[in-house]
């Protein structure tokens, strides 16, 4: 009971608190305010539960089944709203004008601070580090600019390209950093988990307007509430992003040694030298393997301890 308890609070809580619990929550909605207009057709009458307590574990069942494939599917699910997937070039073009203007406003705000409380510039500083250093990482959208900016984050102060070398940084970073992340990146899938399923229950319920005998103001309500609140969930999951930026910043901090010790490389003490180690390094992993890589990676490449010689003096002799 111990190993499964562990497992739940570890890898598979991320799944439970991202994916399941808010696939549970619009089934819920859409099981109490449009299933009753859609149980009077006779094809979904035939097919549904009769009983509560049959009722209560489809649902539990769809909830499980629903959050995994959300869970599967969450790579583009994220493109769409960071606005990678699915968007037209003008569109795409628009959103990234858009979202490059705003950014120019809010500096152009902190760089006039006469009549704003420091609340005020804290604020507009927390929403410009929102956007990603490098104006040519812009994306289209908020999310995808507030995702983007710690992505480039390891690229940008050390040249080590996290999008690359994502899979060695985490095997090589310290078990609580990877925590950490994991744990943030959670909110975040909540709220995107929330929003896409709000979109699919309000779908629904629009449907179900055609549907004979339907609960017109219940279903019309609903989906109007439903709407109105994707906004909130968008925005929530924006917000969402600073635990998860902070997480990453850490992992990159603290694991670039432990990842250099684990590729045999030394850590160079010049900045400069560092940035084009992992400039390499990137390199390296990319591309096809080249002989100027050689001579390339020698300054840093560590020292291998010297094999040690049974006939030595100082290797331990036979037990008498």
């Amino acid at each position: 009971m111990g190993d499964i308890a562990k497992g739940v609070l570890g890898g598979g809580w991320a799944l439970v608190v991202g994916w399941i619990l808010p696939a549970a929550l619009n089934l819920a909605v859409f099981f109490f305010a449009v299933a009753p207009s859609l149980r009077r057709t006779a094809a979904v009458a035939r097919v549904w539960p009769v009983s509560v307590s049959q009722t209560a574990l489809l649902l539990l069942c769809i909830a499980v089944l629903f959050g995994i494939v959300l869970s599967a599917l969450q790579t583009p699910l994220y493109r769409i709203l960071e606005g990678y997937l699915l968007w037209p070039r003008g569109a795409y073009g628009r959103g990234c004008r858009r979202q490059r203007a705003r950014k120019q406003r809010i500096a152009d705000f902190i760089a006039r601070p006469e009549g704003r409380t420091p609340l005020q510039r804290a604020l507009l500083n927390e929403q410009l580090a929102r956007y990603p250093a490098d104006d040519a990482q812009l994306a289209p959208t908020r999310l995808g600019n507030a995702i983007r900016r710690f992505e480039e984050y390891g690229h940008n102060r050390f040249r080590l390209d996290t999008q690359v070398l994502w899979n060695e940084l985490s095997a090589a970073a310290p078990e609580q950093a990877r925590r950490q992340v994991e744990t943030a990146r959670t909110s975040v899938d909540f709220f995107v988990a929330l929003l896409y399923g709000h979109a699919v229950v309000a779908g629904f319920a629009l449907l179900a307007l055609t549907s004979a005998g339907a609960e017109q103001p219940l279903l019309i309500v609903t989906a109007i509430v439903l709407c109105a609140l994707i906004p909130l969930w968008y925005r929530s999951a924006v917000y969402a992003t600073d635990e998860w930026a902070a997480a990453v910043r850490a992992m990159v901090n603290l694991g670039r040694k432990p990842l250099a010790d684990a590729l045999g490389l030394v850590l160079p003490q010049q900045l400069a030298d560092e940035r084009n180690m992992w400039q390499l390094v990137t390199r390296m992993s990319r591309r096809p393997y080249q002989d100027a890589a050689n001579t390339a990676f020698a300054p840093y490449r560590a020292v291998p301890p010297e094999p040690h010689s049974p006939s030595s003096p100082s290797a331990p002799g036979p037990a008498a």
